[in-house]
């Protein structure tokens, strides 16, 4: 300092009013492209340079991200974290000078070569919190009327650490931003997928019927359906039908990009209801369509039944969905419908799926269709619930009213799990002839 001239100072004295000055402003934003912008433009005034940049780093991806640059259009630009001269500074935490650019091995020349702009010299200065953890780097171009020194160093070390302070608290309120937005549009979506499910079930003279669907998450993987069936096609909620369509969907997962593969399964199989498609034309339909839109590794189980109460009889496909049960009361024993094809969206050549099988219902009868969320819920030492306590259930409460045995079987479904819900959605249907 003692070595310092008089306009050395001034500008030094000037530089610190300015730093006080940027200080409040980054106090009252913390929108975060304007708290980026406020720094670089920050940057390149107090410290005389062409142009200035602030690098954000993206810890989870080891990434560093600008939005916000001078002489670069509004568009997200991200590199790998060791990259160039920003990364040498990310990686030491140290600042890095660089006085002449093209000599430096590290350079990206690609950015000049893109945009027309020349660099000479470079002062890249990481962005740290007060526990030393990298926020980002700023990085600064071609000192006007002369090299960088030490009091830019300083400088650009101070308004640093007011800048790492800014953008952290900027992200966080973004994050939390972004966080309550998503919540927002999955609780819309959870609105939308359990106000599709039927609120009235079709009147069945002599038989009785329950279904249910539980998330897992906000949105569930699971959906059903129960339809009644007229001469015209669909009948309204509650009416009373002597042929009702079923559908119990799983898609792979749970959440929203699940939730939007079963209701599409709901939707294709409510389209051949409407226009009274036999079960052996809907099911390569939906097939063939779930082929053609579901990334590989993605499926659907399902089954898709159609009850004619003419004939006491039941028309399924089963699309890799299970369990599946038809339980006799006469005996008191439980028969396994077995899947007809693999889930949807796996192959469209390889097995045949307008095969299907009937079903035919004695007087107390039941069919039990469960989604594998009963069945795999997991004990806290990792034992599963299992077939034979879901079996023992359904035969104890066989014979009485149905919410009531589904209920029981939540229950003891959740206790056993010793959670709030299960790790799988749950969905149940069950049809049992009454007379």
């Amino acid at each position: 300092m003692s070595g310092q001239t008089a306009a050395d100072r001034q500008s030094e004295h000037a530089a610190l009013e300015g730093l006080l000055e940027v200080a409040r402003r980054l106090g009252e934003s913390s929108d975060l492209s304007l708290v980026l912008q406020t720094v670089i433009d920050a940057l390149r005034d107090l410290l005389h340079a062409e142009r200035a940049t602030v690098w954000v780093y993206d810890r989870p991806v080891d990434e560093l991200f600008t939005h916000v640059a001078h002489g670069m259009a509004a568009q997200v630009v991200r590199i790998p974290a060791q990259r160039g001269i920003v990364g040498a500074a990310a990686q030491s935490r140290q600042v890095t000078l660089v006085p002449d650019a093209y000599a430096d091995e590290r350079f990206d020349r690609s950015v000049d070569a893109r945009t027309g702009f020349l660099t000479r010299d470079i002062l890249a200065i990481p962005l740290l919190d007060d526990e030393g953890a990298l926020v980002g780097v700023a990085q600064v171009l071609n000192r006007v009327g002369g090299a960088f020194g030490e009091s830019d160093i300083r400088i650009g070390r101070a308004l640093a650490a007011q800048a790492a302070v800014a953008v952290r608290r900027a992200r966080l309120l973004e994050d939390h931003e972004a966080r309550l937005r998503l919540e927002e549009e999955l609780e819309v979506a959870r609105t939308i997928q359990q106000g599709s499910f039927p609120t009235a079930l079709p009147m069945v003279a002599r038989y009785s019927i329950f279904a249910q669907s539980t998330p897992a998450d906000v949105c569930g993987g699971d959906a059903f359906d129960v339809i009644g069936i007229g001469a015209g096609g669909i009948l309204a909620q509650g009416q009373p039908a002597e042929r009702v369509i079923f559908l119990c969907a799983d898609a792979t997962g749970h959440g929203v990009g699940p939730a939007l593969s079963s209701m599409q399964a709901r939707g294709m199989v409510r389209m051949g209801a409407q226009f009274n498609q036999p079960l052996s034309v809907v099911a390569p339909a939906v097939n063939r369509q779930f082929c053609a839109d579901l990334p590989a590794g993605r499926f659907i189980t399902a089954w898709i039944a159609l009850l004619d109460t003419t004939r006491n009889e039941i028309e399924c496909f089963s699309a890799g969905q299970g369990p599946v049960y038809v339980f006799r009361s006469g005996t008191g024993q439980f028969e396994v419908v077995d899947s007809d094809a693999l889930p949807f969206g796996i192959t469209a050549d390889a097995m045949p799926f307008d095969q299907t099988q009937r079903l035919s219902l004695g007087v107390g009868d039941m069919v039990v269709v469960l989604t594998d969320g009963y069945s795999e819920a997991p004990s806290p030492a990792g034992e599963q619930f299992g077939e034979e306590r879901l079996q023992q259930l359904i035969r104890e409460g066989a014979s009485g009213p149905l919410v009531n045995l589904m209920t029981r079987i939540d229950t003891q479904v959740v206790a056993f799990a010793a959670a709030q819900t299960t790790p799988d959605d749950r969905t149940a249907i069950f049809i049992r002839r009454d007379a």
